[in-house]
Protein backbone atom coordinates (compact mmCIF):
# COMPACT_ATOMS: atom_id res chain seq x y z
CA UNK A 1 0.00 0.00 0.00
CA UNK A 2 1.33 3.45 -0.94
CA UNK A 3 2.45 5.42 2.13
CA UNK A 4 3.63 8.73 0.62
CA UNK A 5 1.58 10.97 -1.65
CA UNK A 6 2.55 14.11 -3.56
CA UNK A 7 -0.37 16.41 -4.31
CA UNK A 8 -0.57 19.95 -5.64
CA UNK A 9 -3.19 22.07 -3.88
CA UNK A 10 -4.82 25.11 -5.51
CA UNK A 11 -6.63 27.85 -3.65
CA UNK A 12 -8.34 30.87 -5.18
CA UNK A 13 -10.07 32.90 -2.50
CA UNK A 14 -12.93 35.39 -2.54
CA UNK A 15 -10.53 38.35 -2.38
CA UNK A 16 -9.07 37.35 -5.81
CA UNK A 17 -5.52 38.25 -4.74
CA UNK A 18 -4.05 35.39 -6.78
CA UNK A 19 -3.98 31.63 -7.24
CA UNK A 20 -2.05 29.86 -4.48
CA UNK A 21 -0.23 26.75 -5.72
CA UNK A 22 1.43 24.42 -3.21
CA UNK A 23 3.02 21.06 -4.04
CA UNK A 24 2.86 19.01 -0.86
CA UNK A 25 4.09 15.64 0.37
CA UNK A 26 2.07 13.64 2.88
CA UNK A 27 3.01 10.50 4.78
CA UNK A 28 1.41 8.54 7.60
CA UNK A 29 2.70 8.54 11.17
CA UNK A 30 1.41 6.77 14.27
CA UNK A 31 -0.94 9.66 15.15
CA UNK A 32 -2.01 10.75 11.68
CA UNK A 33 -0.07 12.54 8.97
CA UNK A 34 3.24 14.32 8.44
CA UNK A 35 3.45 16.95 5.73
CA UNK A 36 5.86 19.26 4.00
CA UNK A 37 5.37 21.95 1.38
CA UNK A 38 7.93 21.14 -1.30
CA UNK A 39 7.31 24.20 -3.49
CA UNK A 40 4.75 26.99 -3.47
CA UNK A 41 3.94 30.27 -5.14
CA UNK A 42 1.09 32.72 -5.69
CA UNK A 43 0.28 33.48 -9.32
CA UNK A 44 -1.45 36.75 -10.20
CA UNK A 45 -4.73 36.35 -12.08
CA UNK A 46 -4.62 38.14 -15.46
CA UNK A 47 -6.49 41.44 -15.42
CA UNK A 48 -9.13 40.39 -17.95
CA UNK A 49 -9.84 37.11 -16.14
CA UNK A 50 -9.93 38.86 -12.75
CA UNK A 51 -12.43 41.38 -14.13
CA UNK A 52 -14.67 38.55 -15.38
CA UNK A 53 -14.47 36.74 -12.04
CA UNK A 54 -15.33 39.91 -10.14
CA UNK A 55 -18.49 40.46 -12.20
CA UNK A 56 -19.39 36.75 -12.43
CA UNK A 57 -22.65 37.26 -10.51
CA UNK A 58 -23.90 39.48 -13.34
CA UNK A 59 -22.91 37.17 -16.24
CA UNK A 60 -25.39 35.26 -18.38
CA UNK A 61 -25.49 31.48 -18.10
CA UNK A 62 -23.51 31.11 -21.32
CA UNK A 63 -20.89 33.66 -20.23
CA UNK A 64 -20.50 31.94 -16.84
CA UNK A 65 -20.10 28.54 -18.52
CA UNK A 66 -17.37 30.02 -20.74
CA UNK A 67 -15.66 31.56 -17.70
CA UNK A 68 -15.70 28.15 -16.00
CA UNK A 69 -13.80 26.72 -18.99
CA UNK A 70 -11.42 29.69 -19.34
CA UNK A 71 -10.49 29.65 -15.64
CA UNK A 72 -9.92 25.87 -15.72
CA UNK A 73 -7.66 26.18 -18.78
CA UNK A 74 -5.68 29.01 -17.18
CA UNK A 75 -5.19 27.10 -13.89
CA UNK A 76 -4.11 23.99 -15.82
CA UNK A 77 -1.49 25.95 -17.75
CA UNK A 78 -0.20 27.58 -14.56
CA UNK A 79 0.10 24.17 -12.87
CA UNK A 80 2.03 22.77 -15.83
CA UNK A 81 4.40 25.77 -15.71
CA UNK A 82 4.78 25.45 -11.93
CA UNK A 83 5.61 21.73 -12.10
CA UNK A 84 8.13 22.30 -14.88
CA UNK A 85 9.79 25.27 -13.18
CA UNK A 86 10.18 23.37 -9.89
CA UNK A 87 11.26 20.12 -11.57
CA UNK A 88 8.25 18.29 -10.12
CA UNK A 89 7.85 15.01 -11.94
CA UNK A 90 5.63 13.06 -9.53
CA UNK A 91 2.10 14.37 -8.99
CA UNK A 92 -0.55 12.00 -7.64
CA UNK A 93 -3.24 14.64 -8.19
CA UNK A 94 -4.07 18.32 -8.30
CA UNK A 95 -6.69 19.30 -5.73
CA UNK A 96 -8.47 22.52 -6.70
CA UNK A 97 -10.84 24.61 -4.61
CA UNK A 98 -11.99 26.64 -7.63
CA UNK A 99 -13.52 30.10 -7.49
CA UNK A 100 -16.74 30.41 -5.51
CA UNK A 101 -19.43 32.25 -7.48
CA UNK A 102 -22.66 31.30 -5.70
CA UNK A 103 -22.89 30.00 -2.16
CA UNK A 104 -26.46 29.63 -0.89
CA UNK A 105 -26.53 26.41 1.13
CA UNK A 106 -30.03 27.16 2.41
CA UNK A 107 -31.13 26.51 -1.19
CA UNK A 108 -28.79 23.49 -1.44
CA UNK A 109 -26.71 25.55 -3.87
CA UNK A 110 -22.98 26.19 -4.13
CA UNK A 111 -20.92 26.81 -7.25
CA UNK A 112 -17.14 26.82 -7.61
CA UNK A 113 -15.90 27.31 -11.16
CA UNK A 114 -12.63 26.31 -12.84
CA UNK A 115 -13.44 23.30 -15.04
CA UNK A 116 -11.77 20.18 -13.65
CA UNK A 117 -11.80 18.52 -17.06
CA UNK A 118 -9.92 21.40 -18.68
CA UNK A 119 -7.57 21.75 -15.71
CA UNK A 120 -6.70 18.04 -16.08
CA UNK A 121 -6.24 18.29 -19.84
CA UNK A 122 -3.91 21.30 -19.65
CA UNK A 123 -1.85 20.05 -16.69
CA UNK A 124 -1.77 16.40 -17.77
CA UNK A 125 -2.57 15.44 -14.17
CA UNK A 126 -5.47 13.82 -12.32
CA UNK A 127 -7.67 16.57 -10.85
CA UNK A 128 -9.98 16.61 -7.83
CA UNK A 129 -12.43 19.52 -7.52
CA UNK A 130 -16.01 20.39 -6.48
CA UNK A 131 -15.26 19.58 -2.84
CA UNK A 132 -18.29 21.40 -1.41
CA UNK A 133 -21.25 19.99 -3.34
CA UNK A 134 -21.58 16.61 -1.58
CA UNK A 135 -21.79 18.28 1.81
CA UNK A 136 -24.41 20.78 0.59
CA UNK A 137 -26.41 17.88 -0.90
CA UNK A 138 -26.35 16.31 2.58
CA UNK A 139 -27.86 19.42 4.15
CA UNK A 140 -24.59 21.06 5.16
CA UNK A 141 -23.22 24.56 4.64
CA UNK A 142 -20.50 23.21 2.34
CA UNK A 143 -18.13 25.26 4.48
CA UNK A 144 -15.77 25.45 6.12
CA UNK A 145 -13.76 22.54 4.70
CA UNK A 146 -10.36 23.21 6.26
CA UNK A 147 -11.19 21.87 9.78
CA UNK A 148 -10.27 18.28 8.98
CA UNK A 149 -6.84 19.52 7.89
CA UNK A 150 -6.54 21.57 11.09
CA UNK A 151 -7.43 18.46 13.10
CA UNK A 152 -4.85 16.15 11.50
CA UNK A 153 -2.06 18.51 10.38
CA UNK A 154 -2.00 21.05 13.26
CA UNK A 155 -2.93 19.04 16.39
CA UNK A 156 -0.85 21.24 18.74
CA UNK A 157 -3.27 24.20 18.62
CA UNK A 158 -6.64 24.68 20.36
CA UNK A 159 -7.92 26.58 17.33
CA UNK A 160 -6.87 27.61 13.85
CA UNK A 161 -7.93 31.04 12.59
CA UNK A 162 -7.82 31.98 8.92
CA UNK A 163 -7.89 35.64 7.96
CA UNK A 164 -8.83 35.47 4.28
CA UNK A 165 -11.66 37.10 2.36
CA UNK A 166 -13.70 36.10 5.41
CA UNK A 167 -12.36 35.18 8.84
CA UNK A 168 -13.09 31.60 9.84
CA UNK A 169 -12.08 29.35 12.69
CA UNK A 170 -11.70 25.70 13.60
CA UNK A 171 -12.23 24.96 17.31
CA UNK A 172 -11.05 21.67 18.79
CA UNK A 173 -13.11 20.10 21.57
CA UNK A 174 -11.92 16.64 22.56
CA UNK A 175 -11.77 14.47 19.47
CA UNK A 176 -14.24 16.68 17.59
CA UNK A 177 -13.75 19.89 15.70
CA UNK A 178 -16.27 22.67 15.14
CA UNK A 179 -15.83 25.41 12.59
CA UNK A 180 -17.60 28.39 11.08
CA UNK A 181 -17.11 31.74 9.37
CA UNK A 182 -16.81 34.55 11.90
CA UNK A 183 -16.96 37.76 9.85
CA UNK A 184 -15.90 39.47 6.64
CA UNK A 185 -12.18 40.24 6.62
CA UNK A 186 -9.83 41.01 3.69
CA UNK A 187 -12.72 41.26 1.25
CA UNK A 188 -13.95 44.39 3.04
CA UNK A 189 -10.47 45.78 3.71
CA UNK A 190 -9.55 45.41 0.02
CA UNK A 191 -12.87 46.95 -1.07
CA UNK A 192 -12.11 50.08 0.97
CA UNK A 193 -8.41 50.19 0.03
CA UNK A 194 -9.45 50.07 -3.66
CA UNK A 195 -11.42 53.30 -3.12
CA UNK A 196 -8.10 54.93 -2.20
CA UNK A 197 -6.34 53.53 -5.26
CA UNK A 198 -4.58 50.76 -3.31
CA UNK A 199 -4.89 47.04 -4.01
CA UNK A 200 -4.87 46.31 -0.27
CA UNK A 201 -4.07 48.01 3.04
CA UNK A 202 -0.47 46.92 3.62
CA UNK A 203 0.14 46.09 7.30
CA UNK A 204 -3.14 47.87 8.12
CA UNK A 205 -1.38 51.27 7.88
CA UNK A 206 -4.40 53.06 6.41
CA UNK A 207 -6.77 51.54 8.97
CA UNK A 208 -4.41 52.57 11.77
CA UNK A 209 -4.37 56.17 10.48
CA UNK A 210 -8.17 56.38 10.53
CA UNK A 211 -10.57 57.03 13.40
CA UNK A 212 -13.09 54.67 14.92
CA UNK A 213 -16.72 55.54 14.19
CA UNK A 214 -18.61 54.10 17.14
CA UNK A 215 -22.02 54.22 15.44
CA UNK A 216 -20.74 52.26 12.43
CA UNK A 217 -19.04 49.76 14.71
CA UNK A 218 -22.22 49.25 16.74
CA UNK A 219 -24.37 48.81 13.65
CA UNK A 220 -22.01 46.25 12.13
CA UNK A 221 -21.80 44.34 15.42
CA UNK A 222 -25.61 44.15 15.57
CA UNK A 223 -25.93 42.26 12.25
CA UNK A 224 -28.21 39.22 12.59
CA UNK A 225 -25.51 36.77 11.42
CA UNK A 226 -23.51 37.28 14.62
CA UNK A 227 -26.45 36.15 16.75
CA UNK A 228 -26.72 32.81 14.92
CA UNK A 229 -25.27 29.64 16.36
CA UNK A 230 -22.67 27.64 14.44
CA UNK A 231 -22.39 25.94 12.05
CA UNK A 232 -22.80 28.92 9.76
CA UNK A 233 -21.04 30.35 6.73
CA UNK A 234 -20.75 33.57 4.78
CA UNK A 235 -20.65 34.32 1.05
CA UNK A 236 -20.23 37.35 -1.17
CA UNK A 237 -24.00 37.61 -1.63
CA UNK A 238 -24.40 38.13 2.13
CA UNK A 239 -21.72 40.82 2.06
CA UNK A 240 -23.48 42.68 -0.76
CA UNK A 241 -26.92 42.37 0.81
CA UNK A 242 -26.19 43.04 4.49
CA UNK A 243 -22.70 44.43 5.17
CA UNK A 244 -21.87 46.83 2.34
CA UNK A 245 -25.18 48.78 2.54
CA UNK A 246 -24.35 49.69 6.15
CA UNK A 247 -20.80 50.67 5.19
CA UNK A 248 -21.94 52.75 2.21
CA UNK A 249 -24.52 54.82 4.07
CA UNK A 250 -21.88 56.40 6.35
CA UNK A 251 -20.47 59.62 4.88
CA UNK A 252 -17.02 59.26 6.41
CA UNK A 253 -13.54 58.74 4.91
CA UNK A 254 -12.36 55.34 3.68
CA UNK A 255 -9.59 55.57 6.34
CA UNK A 256 -12.21 55.83 9.11
CA UNK A 257 -14.24 53.01 7.56
CA UNK A 258 -11.11 50.83 7.45
CA UNK A 259 -10.38 51.57 11.10
CA UNK A 260 -13.97 50.85 12.13
CA UNK A 261 -14.03 47.60 10.13
CA UNK A 262 -10.70 46.47 11.61
CA UNK A 263 -12.13 47.04 15.09
CA UNK A 264 -15.30 45.20 14.08
CA UNK A 265 -13.37 42.18 12.74
CA UNK A 266 -11.10 42.04 15.80
CA UNK A 267 -14.11 42.36 18.13
CA UNK A 268 -16.00 39.48 16.51
CA UNK A 269 -12.92 37.22 16.43
CA UNK A 270 -11.92 38.06 20.03
CA UNK A 271 -15.46 37.34 21.26
CA UNK A 272 -15.31 33.93 19.57
CA UNK A 273 -11.90 33.12 21.09
CA UNK A 274 -12.85 34.33 24.57
CA UNK A 275 -16.24 32.60 24.65
CA UNK A 276 -14.59 29.31 23.71
CA UNK A 277 -11.69 29.75 26.14
CA UNK A 278 -9.09 29.27 23.40
CA UNK A 279 -5.60 29.18 24.92
CA UNK A 280 -3.46 28.88 21.80
CA UNK A 281 -4.55 29.88 18.29
CA UNK A 282 -2.69 29.55 14.97
CA UNK A 283 -3.33 32.53 12.68
CA UNK A 284 -2.87 32.24 8.91
CA UNK A 285 -4.15 33.86 5.71
CA UNK A 286 -3.25 37.25 4.25
CA UNK A 287 -4.70 39.06 7.27
CA UNK A 288 -1.92 37.60 9.44
CA UNK A 289 0.36 40.24 7.86
CA UNK A 290 -2.01 43.04 8.90
CA UNK A 291 -0.11 44.12 12.00
CA UNK A 292 -2.80 46.61 13.03
CA UNK A 293 -5.50 43.93 12.96
CA UNK A 294 -3.26 41.47 14.83
CA UNK A 295 -2.46 44.10 17.49
CA UNK A 296 -6.20 44.78 17.95
CA UNK A 297 -6.80 41.04 18.26
CA UNK A 298 -4.08 40.66 20.90
CA UNK A 299 -5.56 43.60 22.79
CA UNK A 300 -9.14 42.28 22.75
CA UNK A 301 -8.60 38.53 23.22
CA UNK A 302 -7.16 36.42 26.04
CA UNK A 303 -5.61 33.86 23.67
CA UNK A 304 -1.96 33.35 22.78
CA UNK A 305 -1.79 34.43 19.12
CA UNK A 306 0.71 32.33 17.12
CA UNK A 307 1.87 33.60 13.71
CA UNK A 308 3.74 30.78 11.87
CA UNK A 309 6.37 31.06 9.14
CA UNK A 310 5.41 32.83 5.92
CA UNK A 311 4.99 29.64 3.88
CA UNK A 312 2.30 28.36 6.25
CA UNK A 313 0.64 31.80 6.44
CA UNK A 314 0.45 32.08 2.67
CA UNK A 315 -0.24 28.50 1.68
CA UNK A 316 -2.08 26.76 4.53
CA UNK A 317 -5.37 26.63 2.62
CA UNK A 318 -3.69 25.28 -0.54
CA UNK A 319 -1.94 22.72 1.69
CA UNK A 320 -5.22 21.66 3.24
CA UNK A 321 -6.97 21.33 -0.11
CA UNK A 322 -4.10 19.08 -1.15
CA UNK A 323 -4.83 17.08 2.02
CA UNK A 324 -8.57 16.95 1.19
CA UNK A 325 -7.51 15.59 -2.21
CA UNK A 326 -5.41 12.91 -0.52
CA UNK A 327 -8.38 11.81 1.62
CA UNK A 328 -10.57 11.72 -1.51
CA UNK A 329 -8.05 9.48 -3.29
CA UNK A 330 -8.07 7.20 -0.25
CA UNK A 331 -11.89 7.32 -0.17
CA UNK A 332 -11.84 8.64 3.39
CA UNK A 333 -14.23 11.21 4.82
CA UNK A 334 -12.93 14.72 4.18
CA UNK A 335 -15.95 16.83 5.15
CA UNK A 336 -17.12 16.91 8.78
CA UNK A 337 -20.75 17.36 9.80
CA UNK A 338 -19.60 18.96 13.09
CA UNK A 339 -18.14 21.81 11.01
CA UNK A 340 -20.79 22.17 8.31
CA UNK A 341 -24.04 21.06 9.96
CA UNK A 342 -24.64 18.29 7.41
CA UNK A 343 -26.61 15.15 8.21
CA UNK A 344 -23.46 13.04 7.99
CA UNK A 345 -19.76 13.18 7.25
CA UNK A 346 -19.03 12.82 3.55
CA UNK A 347 -16.34 12.22 0.96
CA UNK A 348 -16.27 15.32 -1.25
CA UNK A 349 -14.59 15.84 -4.59
CA UNK A 350 -15.14 14.94 -8.25
CA UNK A 351 -12.19 13.27 -10.02
CA UNK A 352 -11.14 14.06 -13.59
CA UNK A 353 -8.47 11.95 -15.28
CA UNK A 354 -5.94 13.61 -17.57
Amino acid sequence: MKSTFKITGLMSGTSLDGLDIAHCEFSHNTEGYDFKIIAAETVSIPEKLEFQLKKALQLTGLELAQLDVDFGIWMGKKCAEFHLKNNIKEVDAIASHGQTIFHQPEKSLTLQIGSGAHLAAESNCKVICNFRTSDVANGGNGAPLVPIGDLFLFPQFDACLNLGGFSNISLKKGNEIFAFDISPCNLVANFLANQLGEKFDENGKIAKSGFLNQNLLSELNSLEYYQKNAPKSLGYEWLEKHFLPILNKYDISADDKLNSCANHIAHQIAMTLNLNNVQKVLVTGGGAFNTYLIDLLKEKSKSEIIIPDEKIIHFKEALIFAFLGLLRLQEKENCLKSATGARKNSIGGAIFLS
